[in-house]
């Protein structure tokens, strides 16, 4: 076979190639080997390398290769044939490869719940260590490019990152709504973490980040966990509850049947009922959340909470929405103090302003009718809406007037005896 008196390799085409083997083998102390500014050479001949060049040119005789006088017996001078692969390592470019992980499940902090999620980024590599890449990956192949690399390493790298960015975020706490604000502590973190394994194949990690952290949208977990938290924030922003969505669906549903004229005898109750009902009372847009019903006797108001003389109904909590009987002054499920509208019953944050149901004022203090249940301003002698007279008492220290309801005198303090 005729023996190569040039050796050097031009990368063609936009794919990246990691390492390169000349296909030629047949070689001579009068080889020229010219090796560019971006590649190192190696040299492998009886399964142990026999020399390393970097940027030039070189000529492959022994003074630069004296292990061939050993291998072979060649002597000094003259051209001397022998035989051995050439490697040329691109090692001056740096790689950045795009990456993303498939389905991770995880104990979401802030939903409190589990949420298939899904990851992608970028990260960058450069050959540091020719020889070490050479042995430990490349192996038989003629040519390794960046799809032999992600394809070799795919799985690994996946576990590795799986595994490091939910130990991080559970360790951590950190949850679906803030994960975009630490995105850059967890790509240092992740960086940390790949470095020593990817040292060990022969390359530096340049970089690595994270581009974005989401609900994995292909399966119907999270599709379902998606329309929920879209939800979620409609009813915020819009500031009406699910119960009240719910009631608004039914509705719609059955005024689209009564148009279509499918909606039959349960379509035109529904519809009566959302309209406010034959008598006028309040109907489906204006829910009452199956409220009770306030009598008008007084002597059972405890701690500012009126307490019905009809039955005890259900009503909703105002902190968890779930529900509980009226007669009780605390949500049994969550703790949250019963805070009954005087109109209708609702059950209403502390801090309401209006009823959430009715949008009655609501008033720190308010003090209802003997006679007629509606609301007295403090200090009234007689009732705004039906004229009974509510100053039954005086004050035994100051002879003030004390309407029914009150404890202490609101003039000089002297507690009602």
């Amino acid at each position: 076979m005729a023996i190569i008196d040039l050796v050097k390799w031009t990368p063609q085409g936009n794919l990246t190639i990691y390492a390169y083997k000349f296909l030629e083998t047949n070689l001579s102390t009068h080889t020229q080997l010219i090796v560019q500014e971006s590649q190192e050479a190696i040299l492998f001949s009886k399964g142990q390398i026999v020399g390393k060049f970097g940027p030039g040119k070189h000529t492959l005789n022994t003074e630069n290769l004296p292990i061939l006088r050993s291998l072979y017996g060649l002597p000094f001078g003259g051209k001397n044939p022998f035989t051995a692969e050439v490697w040329f390592v691109n090692k001056l470019q740096p790689y950045n490869i795009d990456w993303a992980i498939d389905r991770m499940d995880i104990h979401d902090a802030d939903y409190n719940t589990g949420i298939p999620l899904v990851a992608n980024g970028r990260y960058g590599l450069k050959i540091i260590d020719a020889e070490r890449f050479l042995i430990k990956i490349v192996g038989s192949k003629a040519t390794f490019d960046q799809n032999d690399l992600t394809d070799q390493f795919f799985g690994e790298f996946s576990t590795k990152t799986k595994s490091t960015l939910m130990q991080f975020m559970i360790k951590n706490n950190i949850g679906l709504k803030q994960i975009s604000a630490h995105l850059d502590s967890i790509s240092d973190h992740l960086r940390s973490i790949m470095l020593p394994f990817w040292e060990n194949i022969g390359f530096d990690l340049t970089k690595f980040y994270i581009t974005s952290i989401e609900i994995d949208n292909s399966t119907d977990v999270g599709k379902r966990i998606l329309d929920a938290i879209s939800r979620q924030s409609a009813q915020a922003i819009g500031g009406y509850t699910w119960q009240q969505s719910q009631a608004m669906e039914i509705a719609k549903d059955a005024v689209d049947g009564m148009a279509g004229g499918s909606g039959g005898l349960l379509g035109a109750i529904v519809a009566t009922n959302m309209m406010g009902g034959v008598g006028g009372g309040g109907g489906i847009m204006q829910p009452q959340y199956n409220q009770p019903t306030f009598g008008s006797n007084n002597q059972g108001q405890q701690g500012g909470i009126v307490q019905p003389t009809t039955p005890a109904r259900e009503v909703y909590c105002s902190n968890c929405s779930k529900k509980f009987a009226s007669n009780l002054r605390f949500c049994p499920f969550c703790g949250d103090e019963y805070d009954a509208c005087p109109k209708c019953g609702t059950d209403n944050d502390k801090n309401a302003k209006r009823c959430v149901s009715c949008g009655f004022q609501l008033q720190q203090g308010l003090n209802l009718c003997t006679n007629c249940n509606a609301p007295l301003v403090v200090g009234s002698a007689f009732c705004g809406s039906c004229g009974k007279p509510q100053s039954e008492d005086k004050c035994t220290r100051c002879s003030t007037p004390i309407t029914a309801g009150i404890k202490f005198c609101p003039k000089c303090g002297q507690k009602k005896s």
